[in-house]
């Protein structure tokens, strides 16, 4: 009712004008070839220190480095804005940090999304439930945090994420 309510008064009043970064995750897993496992999980997950970047980054304030990394975790915790790391990243079995293929996409205007992209060949078993886009190969400043259903990885499984950034005007 609230939420109706808000969209009716935001119609009325044209001067208001919104920005907001959402995210979607695509989770591939594959063995032996065939995709065994995909999951698409859309939400609003950008963290506190993710958004001070994003400002930091358009206005060369700070100077912060761009979000190159992916990271993958065991965490299941719900995400929390003041989150600054994964419950749990992974730092073996080939599932580690990694420097993403990182491009802008198309979702509504052109380029209006950030994407990043990399798939990890693992090398034990591991339970996987969350994903981190970093600044850094290590430590560095979280983007955003996204906790999915679990998958479980083998001996030369591939595991593809794909994480989106869409940034939108209402």
């Amino acid at each position: 009712m609230i939420k109706k309510l808000l969209n009716q008064l935001i119609k009325k009043l044209p001067f208001i004008d919104l920005v907001g970064m959402r995210d979607e995750l695509i989770v591939e897993h594959f063995r032996k070839g065939k995709l065994i496992h995909k999951q698409v999980v859309k939400g609003h997950s950008p963290v506190n220190t993710g958004l001070a970047l994003c400002a930091d980054r358009l206005g060369a304030v700070a100077g912060g480095a761009a979000v190159t990394y992916l990271a993958l975790g065991t965490g299941s915790t719900a995400v929390d804005p003041t989150d600054t790391a994964l419950v749990t990243e992974v730092t073996d079995t080939g599932l580690a940090r990694a420097s993403a293929t990182v491009t802008r996409e198309t979702t509504n205007v052109t380029n209006d999304t950030l994407q990043l992209v990399y798939e990890w060949t693992a090398t034990g078993v591991k339970i996987l439930r969350e994903i981190g886009a970093f600044n850094a190969a290590a430590a560095g400043t979280m983007l955003a945090r996204k906790v999915y259903d679990a998958i479980t990885t083998a001996d030369t499984d591939h595991v593809k994420m794909t994480y989106k950034f869409p940034f939108t005007a209402a």
